[in-house]
């Protein structure tokens, strides 16, 4: 027994040490759980300003909700605010990103409405493109449980915006008569849905030719989007249009306007036709600028038009409008459980293939929405293709040559 003592006491210092080795660990470990993955715009300009990185998870607020993030909705607008092609720019480094869907994880004080594991759709002012969001529990709404997540994130940005378009601003009616632009977008597709649901409504969509195939079941009739579609138009409706969705702008503005019927309703909801080139391009938007007919109010009261904006994010994010978008997304999901109308998912892709998602916008490739898919593993080409950054927080050459031959090609549904 007389060993006893120095034994423990040896053993005991092993084991003192070897568990000290251990709490580096352990406290990588819980620095680990307080992190997240989200994709960071370091700067406006090219995709090189993308990459995915390690942020600290946010906390939520007073009246915000914590949600665990399966989805997130890629938008036209975020190509534009990438290039930095919008009015008052955000400042950067940001996450980007408006929409997301997800469960519910936690939420702050005097937060109700919501339990932990619900599942949900939500807006978010910027921060969408992470494993975490916190929001306002006003921009967060239930999904029904048939409802997937990608087509959750599908359905926020497009269907509402879609919906107040067509019947809180144009008062979309039987036998009425639509042309919308880029009808083979998220947008578009929501709007032919929405058409569908009223009798008698004729629907004009503009497309880029190879998309004619996939959506012409979708649209009564169906133009390129680079011929005379005014002509096109006017060969079937001589009188012209009652409403005109614009996402274009541009010379298109006029046209859309000289396409109404009296007391039909002109709407732009975007300006499109500003991006060009992978960057901002002053020439583009200066060119768009200047194609834009200068509109007399006079010249509208004499042939009873309507000429409108929409912008959804601003009606949600700085003028109030959380009740109207709330009684939209209500009725939507009406629509939706009485499987009436049904988000369009073009593709899914994982948050280090953001690059490559925003090409096939910029391409205008995508027929439907396209979707980051949060828990969706990058293709080995993609994951080696993207843009690493140093220790010294530089991005790392990339040699020319590497990505010739690599396919991109994501999980299409």
């Amino acid at each position: 027994m007389a060993k006893e003592g120095p034994e423990m006491t040896e053993e005991t210092e092993h084991m003192i040490e070897k568990n000290g080795a251990k709490e580096p660990d352990s406290a990588a470990c819980a620095a680990d759980s307080k992190e997240m993955r989200a994709v960071l715009l370091t700067g406006f300009g090219g995709l090189n300003k993308l990459k995915v990185t390690k942020k600290l998870m946010p906390e939520p607020q007073e009246g915000e909700v914590k949600i665990r993030v399966k989805a997130c909705g890629l938008n036209f607008l975020d190509l534009m605010v990438r290039q930095g092609n919008i009015d008052n720019p955000p400042k950067t480094p940001l996450v980007p990103g408006f929409e997301c869907s997800g469960i519910v994880e936690a939420m702050g004080e005097n937060t109700t409405g919501f339990e932990i594991g619900d599942r949900v759709t939500a807006f978010v002012n910027y921060n969408a493109w992470a494993e975490v969001v916190c929001t306002p529990l006003d921009w967060v709404y239930k999904i029904p449980d048939e409802m997937t997540f990608p087509e959750a994130a599908a359905f926020c940005m497009n269907f509402v915006a879609a919906y107040m378009m067509l019947f809180e601003v144009s008062n979309l009616r039987e036998g009425m008569s639509v042309l919308v632009h880029s009808a083979g977008g998220g947008v578009g597709q929501a709007v032919a849905q929405l058409c569908s649901t009223v009798p008698n409504v004729t629907v004009f969509g503009t497309a880029s030719p190879f998309k004619h195939e996939a959506i012409r079941h979708s649209v009564t009739h169906l133009f390129d989007r680079n011929v005379d579609y005014v002509a096109e138009v006017r060969k079937i409706s001589p009188d012209g249009v009652d409403i005109v969705l614009d996402c274009l702008c541009g010379e298109n503005t006029g046209k859309g306007l000289g396409l109404l019927k009296p007391l039909g309703t002109y709407i732009l909801y975007g300006s499109s036709n500003m991006v060009t080139g992978e960057t901002k391009s002053f020439f583009s938007l200066a060119k768009s600028w200047w194609q834009v007919e200068k509109v007399n109010p006079i010249k509208l009261y004499e042939e009873n038009k309507v000429m409108a904006g929409f912008s959804l994010l601003n009606l949600l994010f700085k003028q109030g409008g959380c009740s109207q978008v709330k009684a939209a997304v209500q009725k939507l999901l009406s629509l939706y459980s009485e499987k009436k109308i049904k988000p369009i998912v073009d593709s899914l892709w994982a948050l280090e293939e953001v690059k490559e998602a925003m090409q096939r916008i910029h391409d205008r490739g995508n027929i439907g929405k396209l979707i980051l898919d949060v828990e969706k593993s990058p293709t080995p080409l993609m994951a080696s293709d993207s843009t690493e950054t140093s220790e010294a927080g530089e991005e790392e050459e990339e040699h020319e040559g590497d990505n010739d031959n690599k396919e991109r090609m994501p999980f299409i549904q």
